[in-house]
């Protein structure tokens, strides 16, 4: 096992840790809820209502996605629609940033993003898993391209600033020793005849050829260096042409340096659910979702609207807004309304619901996050390194670098996500200035790619619990939590119902807060032809 920071045994906090910052926050939750590593979104198809009732009106606040989706099925089915939008753009965390982009946060630290036109960072959601088919329909409804994301590198890092002297190692090595020693050691136990009673002889015959085939062992059932472990860890010296073509082969490390190294407990990572091939991300930006669905809603998204107040009748919803340029305070009515506005922000907004919708509203924290978006001067990674795409993991307080899926071999500058914190660290790095916290993911990013320093020309970070908009980066339910409230979360108050991704078993993912808002609209087109009945 792992050894944890303090020499000992790897904490359920940091294996927690580990898994948030490789895989992303949604596995990390549902790690911990032990609710499974993905789900399936469960996704039909594109929703068929109609038949809205004569002059029926919706209030929806927030223009996320939950709130966009919402926004354009109700509009589709007949209903008079208007969405309050905190922001001066649709997409609520579907955000990208670029050059010329200024954003301020709480506290008043106010960065300008520098990177050179077409390069970008998405501070929020930034991948498309294959099986979030809500997420993918609606992009192709809209016209969003999409392309691949590269996941899984295998000539990127894994990096434990305790393991190796510090230094980087390539996942193939790692991946390729694992693996190989593992199937060693199995193959030896399956000659001593240490199966028999579990394993049929024709049965150990095959597991020993697959053993050889998924090990690279050698004839004599042995990883070695040699041309087969090679052939997946990589060479000290490729194969080449001529009298120089002569490839040098690699030495495996041993089993001992590399169980103690923790760096094998990235390897199933990429095996998750979520983050198997295909992923896909927007072209130009995640962002480009939210754009095209406010070029699709038009006029009814009313922008820099606050919302500061939310009442209710046994006939409908009234909103309080002000407007944040003039500071003008107005309001809007409606028979309906669909709230999709975080809860971290929603708990202080006065609203009028019942004592069982406020306390689900008051019993779910946000999960802090960072990312941070770094520029350089070239695209060293690709010309010194080779590495195209896909993410490097690190026991460093960064916790990933990710690199590019797009611009490959351009020249000039490239961006690459030099953060992705989560926990105890990214409570640290929110308590920074923003160049503190670009400094910081220079210094231990450097540690694991030196051209850093000499490359670096500049960056932003966006520190989720200082986002004006959703102090916090996703809802993190714990399970005890989740029993108790989540159904009167969920469910109808008077004429108000809630929807976003803390509404949904699929947290911090978009297509969490895209299901949440079929269901809640479903459920409100049901209510509102019946007379207002429950449905």
């Amino acid at each position: 096992m792992r050894e944890g920071v303090s020499g000992g045994p790897l904490t359920r906090r940091e294996l927690l840790s580990m898994i948030g910052m490789s895989a992303g926050g949604a596995a990390m939750y549902q790690a911990m809820s032990s609710l499974g590593l993905a789900a399936d979104s469960g996704f039909k198809g594109p929703m068929q209502l109609s038949g809205a009732p004569t002059g029926a009106k919706v209030l929806v606040l927030g223009a996320g996605i939950a709130g966009l989706v919402a926004a354009y099925e109700l509009r589709k089915a007949g209903y008079q629609v208007q969405v309050l939008e905190y922001n001066s753009r649709a997409g609520g965390r579907n955000w990208t940033l670029r050059g010329g982009d200024r954003y301020t946060e709480l506290g008043g630290f106010t960065q300008d993003c520098k990177f050179d036109p077409g390069l970008y960072i998405n501070p929020g959601p930034w991948r498309l898993p294959h099986h979030h088919r809500g997420m993918l329909s609606y992009c192709k409804t809209l016209g969003v391209a999409l392309e691949p994301f590269m996941q899984v590198n295998y000539n990127a890092y894994l990096h434990s600033s305790r393991a190796f002297g510090g230094k980087p190692q390539r996942f193939r090595t790692v991946k390729a020793d694992y693996h190989g020693h593992v199937a060693e050691l199995l193959a030896k136990v399956v000659q001593a005849k240490k199966l028999d009673t579990a394993v049929s002889v024709e049965d150990q015959e095959r597991l020993l050829e697959s053993l050889r085939e998924w090990g690279a062992l050698d004839a004599n059932l042995a990883y070695a260096s040699g041309p087969l472990s090679n052939d997946r860890r990589g060479f000290q010296v490729d194969p080449g042409g001529g009298l120089s073509g002569k490839p040098v082969f690699s030495e495996p490390v041993g089993l001992s340096d590399v169980l103690s190294s923790g760096l094998w407990q990235a390897l199933p990572l990429c095996d998750i659910y979520d983050m198997q091939s295909a992923i896909f991300q927007p072209v130009g930006g995640m962002g480009m979702v939210g754009q095209a669905f406010g070029r699709e809603l038009g006029a009814l998204i009313r922008y820099n609207a606050k919302v500061v107040d939310i009442d209710q009748d046994q006939r409908g919803v009234t909103v309080t807004y002000e407007d944040t340029v003039s500071k003008a305070k107005q309001t809007a009515r409606a028979d309906w309304c669909v709230c999709t506005i975080p809860l971290s922000i929603l708990s202080q907004i006065p609203m009028k619901v019942g004592t069982p919708m406020a306390l689900a509203i008051a019993a779910c924290p946000y999960a802090a996050s960072i990312k941070v978006g770094l520029q350089f001067k070239r695209r060293f990674w690709e010309e010194d390194e080779q590495i195209y795409g896909g993410i490097t993991y690190t026991d460093l307080p960064i916790s990933n670098i990710s690199y590019p899926s797009t611009g490959y071999f351009s020249k000039g500058k490239g961006v690459l996500l030099g953060a992705y914190i989560f926990g105890v660290d990214a409570a640290e790095f929110t308590a920074m200035a923003p160049e503190q916290r670009v400094a910081k993911a220079v210094e231990y990013g450097a540690r694991i790619h030196p051209q850093y320093h000499e490359e670096f020309d500049s960056g932003v970070a966006v520190a989720w619990h200082r986002s004006p908009f959703t102090m916090g980066c996703f809802g993190m339910w714990t399970e005890e939590a989740r029993a108790r409230h989540y159904e009167n979360l969920c469910n109808f108050d008077g004429r108000i119902v809630l929807a976003g991704e803390h509404a949904s078993y699929l947290p911090a993912w978009q297509e969490g807060a895209l299901m949440s808002a079929l269901d809640a609209v479903g459920r409100l087109h049901r209510r509102a032809v019946s007379g207002g009945t429950p449905g």
